[in-house]
């Protein structure tokens, strides 16, 4: 937003700021706030991208395309090819879908975009009605049972939805229940102050057969995202300068998959009253 004069991209910043707190609770209003940022702002990469995840988010699928493909012409990244899946499959076209995403260069595309991709190219898959072939698009490294990423319960949780159409219902409560158990443990890590970690040694995960296996590894903290630039409004004259980087999430961090039993057992340990203190 560098091109923009400096009330202008003040103005800008607090709309994209409002389109990202609003995304969830309101997805009209979001986008209303995204519209408003593009009639000021259309040439930015970043506005383009904010109009096409709000127009996705209700529904107007053939605005999100449009909108993403001028945001990757403007930008040159793949990093919204999952959307673009995604919303080739909302206008009923999971051919084209499929597609768009063997076009990509997985490779070079970050981790949490390229399970974001798997996730959608397997539901192309199941638009098809292929479904064996939707499961051989979720079988990536990523999916490791024993071990959460914030894409984690989103790619267990698909899995589990394409057993449960094979048929294959056992299989699909057990990657449901681990999707669960990744979710409660990356919760774990809600309020921790930005880009922090916290190490979680000797976690203990107890299967079906009562076996267990023993994991190590972080929780990430909650991601910054769009609304990170809200402040921006306030800001002297050199912050007039934003660039798209400002408003673009940032995704990182593993955790281990963890079952709350054993915080929650450690915790009961602790309150006991002391045998020897009676």
């Amino acid at each position: 937003m560098k091109t923009l004069s400096k009330d202008n991209a003040e103005n800008v910043a607090r709309h994209l700021a409002m389109a990202a707190r609003l995304i969830d609770e309101d997805p009209a209003l979001a986008h209303e706030h995204a519209l408003a940022a593009s009639r000021s702002a259309g040439r930015v990469g970043v506005v383009r991208e904010t109009v096409a995840i709000t127009a996705y988010a209700v529904g107007d699928f053939a605005l999100a395309l449009r909108e993403l493909r001028t945001h990757r012409r403007i930008t040159g990244s793949d990093d919204q090819v999952p959307l673009i899946v995604d919303s080739e499959r909302g206008v009923g076209k999971p051919d084209r879908a499929l597609e768009e995403g063997r076009a990509v260069d997985r490779s070079k595309l970050s981790v949490p975009v390229r399970v974001q991709l798997a996730i959608a190219m397997s539901g192309a898959r199941l638009d098809l009605g292929e479904t064996e072939r939707a499961l051989q698009e979720l079988d990536i490294p990523e999916a490791d049972p024993d071990r959460a990423f914030e894409w984690s319960p989103a790619l267990f949780s698909a899995r589990a939805a394409v057993l449960e159409e094979l048929g294959r219902d056992a299989e699909a409560a057990e990657w449901e229940r681990r999707a669960q158990i990744a979710a409660d443990a990356l919760d774990a890590a809600a309020g921790v102050a930005d880009r922090e970690v916290i190490v979680v040694e000797e976690i203990e995960l107890i299967d079906d057969e009562g076996g267990v296996d023993v994991a190590s590894g972080v929780i990430p903290t909650e991601e910054p995202g769009v609304d990170d630039i809200e402040d921006l409004g306030d800001t002297s004259t050199d912050d007039a300068d934003v660039t798209d980087a400002d408003a673009d999430a940032v995704f990182a961090g593993a955790v281990d998959v963890d079952e709350a039993d054993a915080d929650s057992d450690a915790s009961t340990e602790s309150s006991a009253p002391d045998e020897d203190a009676r």
